[in-house]
């Protein structure tokens, strides 16, 4: 089903490992996680959103969390170590990841920082999260993309 879609760094990076996984497409408009979600016909609850925050010390952390769900500062802070952790600059997210707003894949960054994902994430058996580009979701398994990517569980939502 890739083969249609014109190829991500996230899609490459999958592909180097021979990993299965599906890409699907959306008409990419301003869509919120959970309307991505609905157009999938995927339930909420396996839809992740990737964000991109900094921390106190000046590193940069990637979390996974539910597309309905909001990050727990804290508890993401508690996760990476960090005292604290904000959101980063949406003006920083291209150059610092090579992927834009609404894009952002946890595979396939410019450079690859410490990621988390909310536990739930381990719930189900697969999982649904930016392909790389606005419009563009890829689903596969926890085992998958912890083979691409070193992804930490933990509590992360309010």
């Amino acid at each position: 089903m890739h083969e249609k879609h014109e190829k991500t760094n996230a899609m490459r990076q999958l592909d180097r490992k021979k990993a299965v996984y599906t890409v699907y497409s959306y008409d990419g408009g301003a869509l919120s996680g959970t309307e991505v979600a609905s157009a999938l016909g995927k339930a909420p609850e396996r839809c992740f959103k990737t964000l991109v925050t900094v921390g106190k010390t000046g590193g940069h952390y990637v979390f996974m969390i539910p597309v309905a769900a909001e990050l727990d500062l804290r508890k993401a802070a508690s996760a990476a170590g960090e005292k604290s952790v904000a959101m980063l600059p949406q003006k920083e997210l291209l150059p610092l990841t090579g992927y834009i707003h609404g894009g952002c894949s946890p595979i396939g960054m410019k450079k690859q920082f410490p990621t988390f994902a909310d536990a739930t994430i381990a719930d189900g058996e697969t999982v649904c999260f930016s392909g790389g580009r606005v419009g563009l979701q890829i689903e596969t398994t926890l085992a998958v993309l912890q083979s691409v990517v070193p992804v930490t569980l933990a509590d992360l939502t309010v």
